[in-house]
């Protein structure tokens, strides 16, 4: 890709999504897929939408309360059932927390908001409802990195802040570097567009290959949660992400 484009690639548009649902169990039709994550041929991730048949009008921990089930499914579905998940806290701040040895159980990091990391079979995830799940994968070292980033957490740099922990402690290249930015509520239902400064902070780093969906939560609330929209009483995606 030239330096400087953002592709606006997605594996599956929301109309063609809507379509697929009514043919494939619940859990099956909410897995989204990334294609230039695919092609790196390095991890293993998918992008969990709106789960039909669930109520999740309540807070958020009793919304991930009821989720937890199908969550738990679709990693079997996707082969990555056995893998130690991985969570932030997600504070809308800009802390990465580093995992540079084995794991074996799963756990959240307090007052982290991403997680980058240079192990295989370690499972990465992050809860949204509006924010961005942002996906960055180094296919030569290799190594992955999730970050949670929504207004605050763009304005404090969370990526940017990833990619330097990324290059400072597993020797990964910029260059290299394949970005990937989930659905998130964009303007007019949000004052500002924080998926575009992430493309600029993703650009300043000196990454090339940076993929932005374009698709905003709060446009297509049938196959995604938005906090806004649904004022916020309702479940959250999960973006999830690990090294083969």
């Amino acid at each position: 890709m030239p330096r400087g484009n953002v592709a606006k690639s997605h594996r599956n548009s929301p109309a063609s999504l809507r379509i697929s649902a009514d043919r494939a169990p619940r859990e099956q039709s909410a897995i989204e897929q990334f294609a230039a994550l695919e092609s790196s041929g390095v991890c293993r991730h998918a992008f969990v939408r709106r789960i039909a048949g669930i109520d999740v009008s309540h807070d958020k921990a009793e919304a991930l309360r009821r989720l937890e089930a199908a969550h738990r499914n679709i990693r079997r579905k996707i082969c990555v059932e056995s893998w130690p998940l991985l969570t932030a806290e997600q504070v809308h701040g800009n802390k990465i927390a580093v995992i540079d040895g084995p794991v074996e159980s799963g756990r959240q990091f307090a007052g982290c908001d991403g997680i980058v990391t240079d192990q295989r079979k370690i499972l990465l995830g992050i809860h949204v409802a509006d924010c961005c799940a942002v996906y960055i994968v180094d296919p030569k070292t290799p190594a992955i990195g999730l970050v949670h980033s929504g207004r605050k957490g763009t304005e404090l740099g969370a990526v940017s802040n990833a990619i330097t922990q990324m290059s400072a402690l597993f020797g990964s290249r910029p260059p290299d570097l394949i970005v990937q930015l989930s659905p998130c509520i964009r303007p007019p239902h949000y004052e500002i567009d924080f998926a575009a400064k992430i493309v600029e902070q993703c650009r300043a780093q000196g990454v090339n290959e940076i993929h932005e969906s374009g698709v905003c939560t709060a446009c297509h609330v049938g196959l995604y949660y938005s906090y806004r929209a649904e004022k916020g009483r309702t479940g959250r995606m999960l973006a999830l992400l690990g090294l083969l």
